[in-house]
């Protein structure tokens, strides 16, 4: 085992500066017997590091290496498995349990002997020995002082010293001195010791001879130490003074530890004391005018407004924690509570006020206006009460329920006085719609009167006396148009009506959005979303005031209104609520005057609704309007369609002829008055599908009573109206109308032709005849020149039937066509000389096949007819210049 310890510490431990001190030989408990080495070491190099080695012999030589190593101060525990009993068993607990069995139990014991004393001197008794007998670490470490063990444990671990480089060579030098020292050993120790003997001998001799000098050294020594103890005595008293300077900068420090902690406290303290002080404090004069201040004056007004943003400052402010136990913060907040209430007491009352008195000067003017068709200004009044737009956000901000209380007074005040000049206002529009005051009363009953209409407005509105008190009116029409002269139907009336109506929504229009735009301000409602405000009442309540009646319970909930702009809309409602009610009472009126007044109606609302939506589409002003456009749009549908019921109910007299129809003319004067008022309206596509469908019932109802006529014929009568048609569309230029324009001008074109035809064949009744006859027997495959073979249709039967049409006779027979189509047309249409000049070349065509058909099947007979082109010519012009 010496050998191998030696082997191991040159070729291991050496190269990497450590000494080997304790081996066993062991081999792993329950398995195959593959012996290796566990090994004790020690560094050479301080700090002293002591590790457990696990060497192995290669397989392959005879050499050993390094598998495994543990730092001694991770293992925790050696167990020796029994104290009483030889076990060479044994485990040692480093990261986990390693079981090992040793060659021999002295090796183990050895070994954990080595390893006690390591854990002794090292670790500080770290290690943990289980089951280890109390004998073997007793004989380890004898009885004496700690110090002792260690220095004999020491001693014991050094009982092997290696040679040093330089020991090798002075040894190899005085080998190499003495030829004998490897032949001769003994010889050699023999030598060595008398040169010892001789060295020793030299060196007493050397001793003795500096005895002397030894003394001196001594006596230098003696002195030396008394120095050293006269410093050390002072170095204790410097080390005393030093000690107790010490001492007092150590008082010191904590002092000034102490100072600046109470200087940090006192500078907390202080920026407490100037937070509170600079945010909650409010000065005197802001404390006055909350309680005292001037309402009513500028300056005042802008000092209470200074004074209660201050306040909404203080009472907003974000406390830090634990302030609000402070007393003096609690009585400054009640301070501001009770100047808040009654600042609020102050302009909740003032402003009502104002709102009362304003009123009253606002009634007072009222009779100023009942003339004239103008509505009262109120931006007197409005900007009067903008002065205390921020005192009224300051309440809305702080006193949620008499903000809520002023609005209400100022809604139910202000819905009561616009009701009275809105309805004023819309009399005078009524009375200056239906004339003068007196003839109102008398034509529409507006004070429960009956009457007859007179003047200019009975174009307008047709009233007929049909016994004692009773009175029925009839609507303009397309047949009152028809039947009606130009000067029957008085332009300036509608004019007039016009310009009234346009009054009346020029004047409405700027005095909603006024008040729109003052509630917005006043009431601070703008276009953004609610937001509660900080310091809200929790026991506040939403508008309800505003709220219109109609609605449903649930809409008065904060909740439901989903911003502000929702709030002014349902505050113009209820101020304005009489608004729509009175237009549709205006309308109704206008359309019972005349039913064509809804045309202007529709222009000028569809014109205010577009300005009105371009501004603000969600605006009150634009929702009440386009309400209105509904109902002026239904009655101009019902107008459309009352036109079309009445020419479908249209009847002609049998007597008389027909001429141009009623509907007809009533719809020419009504495309010119459209076009007139739709000439520049945003609402055209209304009047283009009006358009159609008057034009496609006058173009059913002409055919029908065309096709009822008995006493003129149908072609006249749909060539005289639809020429009429023709005409006025072309004139027009309706660009919706271009297909009717079209059509009307073919069904004239056709009915000409076949009144021209149907009319020309009775003056040459009997030659047109015979003709038919010849052209039958051609279609039925007879040669043309072999006609005249055939005994209807020879030359002799040719020859009687042209003698019965001598020029006088054909003359004659074209005047008293003449005349009879001059009976059939009428005179407002002018067509006779159109349908005259249609008649001359119709007969010339006939004229020219009949002669072409003499030269086809008589050919050679020479016969011709008794008159020539030239003589008709003649005929008709002789005729059309005696008429």
């Amino acid at each position: 085992m010496t050998a191998i310890k030696h082997a191991l510490q040159r070729d291991i431990f050496t190269p990497n500066d450590e000494r080997l001190l304790g081996i066993v030989n062991v081999c792993k408990a329950g398995k195959k017997k593959k012996n290796c080495f566990l090994c004790a070491t020690v560094t050479t190099e301080r700090p002293v590091q002591v590790k457990v080695v696990k060497v192995k012999k290669s397989d392959k030589g005879d050499f050993y290496k390094r598998q495994q190593t543990w730092e001694l101060r991770d293992l925790t525990e050696v167990d020796a498995k029994d104290a009483s009993k030889e076990n060479p068993e044994f485990d040692l607990h480093f990261e986990k349990v390693y079981r090992w069995v040793a060659s021999s139990t002295a090796e183990k014991n050895s070994f954990i002997s080595c390893i006690w004393k390591l854990n002794q001197r090292y670790l500080r008794k770290k290690v943990e020995f289980v089951n280890v007998s109390s004998q073997l670490l007793e004989e380890s470490v004898p009885s004496g002082e700690s110090q002792s063990v260690a220095v004999g444990d020491e001693d014991a671990l050094d009982d092997y010293q290696e040679l040093s480089t330089r020991e090798e060579q002075d040894i190899e030098s005085m080998m190499e001195m003495c030829e004998y020292a490897i032949s001769n050993a003994e010889a050699f120790a023999e030598q060595l010791s008398r040169e010892l003997q001789v060295l020793d001998g030299a060196n007493i001799q050397s001793i003795m001879a500096s005895e002397k000098q030894v003394n001196i050294l001594m006596q230098l020594l003696d002195e030396a130490l008394g120095e050293v103890d006269t410093i050390e005595g002072k170095l204790s008293s410097y080390e005393e003074m030093l000690q107790s300077v010490k001492d007092q900068m150590d008082q010191i420090s904590q002092s000034n530890r102490l100072i600046q902690i109470s200087n940090t406290n006192n500078g907390k303290l202080l920026d407490e004391i100037q937070f509170l002080v600079n945010y909650m404090d409010l000065s005197k004069g802001h404390i006055r005018a909350l309680q005292e201040g001037d309402l009513t004056s500028p300056k005042g007004i802008e000092a209470c407004i200074n004074a209660s943003e201050a306040l909404l400052q203080c009472m907003n402010v974000a406390l830090r924690p634990g302030h609000d136990k402070l007393r003096a913060v609690t009585q400054q907040q009640l301070l501001f509570a009770e100047l808040r209430d009654t600042f609020a007491r102050r302009l909740t009352n003032h402003l009502n006020n104002v709102f009362v008195h304003q009123g009253h000067d606002q009634s007072s003017t009222l009779s100023q206006h009942t003339a004239e068709l103008t509505l009262p200004k109120h931006s007197p009044l409005h900007r009067d009460l903008l002065r205390y737009a921020k005192l009224m956000e300051w309440l809305k901000n702080t006193h949620k329920e008499k903000y809520e209380g002023l609005s209400r007074t100022y809604v139910d005040y202000m819905s009561r006085l616009y009701e009275r000049e809105i309805k004023d206002f819309f009399e005078v529009a009524k009375i200056k719609m239906a004339g003068t005051s007196k003839e109102a009363k008398g034509k529409f009953g507006l004070h429960g009167s009956s009457g007859k209409l007179t003047g200019s407005t009975s174009s307008l509105n047709k009233l007929t006396v049909q016994g004692s008190n009773s009175r029925r009116s009839q609507s303009s029409s397309l047949l009152d148009m028809g039947n009606m002269s130009a000067s029957d139907l008085d332009v300036a009336d509608r004019t007039k009506f016009d310009k009234i109506f346009e009054q009346v929504l020029s004047e409405l229009e700027p005095l909603c959005l006024a008040e729109q735009d003052f509630i917005s301000k006043f009431f601070k409602l703008q276009q953004h979303p609610i937001i509660a405000p900080p310091l809200a009442q929790p026991e506040t309540e939403e508008l309800d005031v505003v709220t219109p009646s109609r609605l449903p319970p649930h809409h008065e909930h904060r909740q439901s209104l989903s911003s502000e702009k929702d709030v002014v809309r349902l505050m113009m409602n209820k101020i304005f609520q009489s608004i729509e009610t009175e237009l549709n009472s205006l309308i109704a009126l206008g359309d019972k005057i005349d039913s064509f007044n809804s045309l202007y109606m529709l222009v000028k609302m569809s014109h205010h609704v577009w300005t009105a939506e371009n501004v603000d589409p969600a605006s009150y002003l634009s929702t009440t309007l386009g309400n209105v456009l509904v109902t002026v749009k239904r009655n101009f549908d019902k107008c459309i369609s009352g036109q079309i019921r009445q020419m479908e109910e249209f009847k002609i007299s049998k007597k008389s002829k027909v001429g141009i129809l009623p509907f007809v003319t009533g719809f020419e004067e009504f495309a010119e008055l459209a076009e007139t008022i739709f000439r520049n309206a945003e609402r055209r596509g209304d009047l283009d599908k009006a358009y159609v469908k008057l034009i496609r019932a006058v173009f059913m109802n002409v055919e029908k009573v065309a096709n009822e006529s008995q006493k003129t014929p149908r072609d006249v009568v749909m060539m005289e109206n639809f020429h009429h048609i023709f005409s006025t569309l072309s004139r027009l230029k309706i660009s919706c109308l271009d297909t009717e324009r079209r059509e009307a001008k073919q069904k004239y074109t056709d009915h000409l032709q076949f009144y021209v035809i149907n009319s020309l064949g009775q003056p040459l009744e009997k030659l047109n005849h015979f003709f038919e006859g010849v052209e039958a027997r051609v279609a039925q495959g007879i040669r043309e020149e072999e006609v005249s073979y055939q005994l209807a249709f020879n030359k002799q039967e040719l020859r009687k039937v042209i003698k019965e049409y001598p020029g006088k006779e054909v003359k004659k027979g074209l005047d008293n066509l003449y005349k009879k189509v001059d009976k059939h047309l009428c005179e407002e249409e002018s067509l006779l000389q159109v349908v005259w000049h249609s008649m001359q070349d119709e007969f010339i065509r006939q004229y020219k096949h009949f002669e072409d058909l003499i030269g086809r099947c008589y050919p050679g007979s020479g016969i011709t007819m008794e008159f020539t082109i030239q003589d008709m010519l003649e005929y008709f012009s002789s005729i059309a210049q005696s008429h």
